[in-house]
């Protein structure tokens, strides 16, 4: 059966479907050497170029990765910062599903697949991420129902979190938003700035033995647990 372009190329490891629709709005993508549109349908035997080099479709993989801070997480930098490609090893395209900024470590995912990353990231699927926040004082029962209420942020109330105190000065809050640097502005919120952060879980996995800068890659059994459809 014919795929949808934007699937296609999210297949070829070029990014997730957002990032491949970006480059058919651009006109860089074209089929059988004609430009081509969002609606576009491609099957085997036809030619897909982008920038005028062929694509095709690859074997696709995902990996976790115990990030350590420090470690930016994209495909590049430009400042010549040490990035998430620079620890794991793979023959493939890998990208980053998401960031965790550039203090925080913890659980990433890369793969290179690309409708996979979309519905990761997609707020449909609620994906739930869990911290571990070290933060400034001792956070009171009621600064803890705050946070599982929600608390106001610039960009909107948040979502309630689950939310539990593990010491004194360390909560473990569960989302399922994506927002920037969400998880400190709301500590920061309830008056208990963060000071070390890390990502114990994303979708439900979390990192076992896993050690700063170490990866694995994910069973059968874990990739079929992730969101479909």
């Amino acid at each position: 059966m014919p795929d949808r372009l934007n699937k296609f190329l999210a297949s070829t490891g070029l990014g997730s479907r957002r990032a491949v629709e970006e480059l058919i709005r651009a006109g860089r993508v074209t089929v059988n050497g004609e430009v081509a549109g969002l609606a576009i349908r491609v099957s085997a035997g036809d030619e897909v170029c982008v920038d005028g080099r062929p694509v095709s479709a690859e074997a696709t993989d995902c990996l976790l990765l115990n990030n350590p801070p420090g470690v930016v997480t994209t495909v590049a930098d430009t400042h010549g910062r040490r990035t998430v490609l620079d620890l794991v090893e793979s023959p493939l395209r890998l990208f980053p599903v998401g960031r965790l900024d550039l203090e925080t470590s913890g659980a990433l995912l890369l793969t290179n697949d690309g409708e996979l990353a979309h519905r990761l990231m997609h707020p449909r699927h609620g994906v739930d991420k869990t911290y571990l926040a070290r933060v400034r004082g001792h956070p009171d029962p009621a600064a803890l129902e705050q946070l599982r209420r929600g608390v106001a942020l610039d960009d909107g109330v948040s979502a309630p979190a689950t939310v539990a105190l593990t010491a004194p000065d360390t909560i473990e809050l569960t989302i399922h938003e994506g927002r920037n640097r969400q998880v400190r502005r709301m500590c920061e919120a309830i008056g208990h700035p963060v000071v070390e952060l890390h990502r114990s879980r994303y979708a439900g996995l979390g990192l076992g033995d896993l050690e700063p800068g170490q990866w694995r890659e994910l069973t059968p059994d874990e990739l079929a647990g992730l969101p479909s459809g």
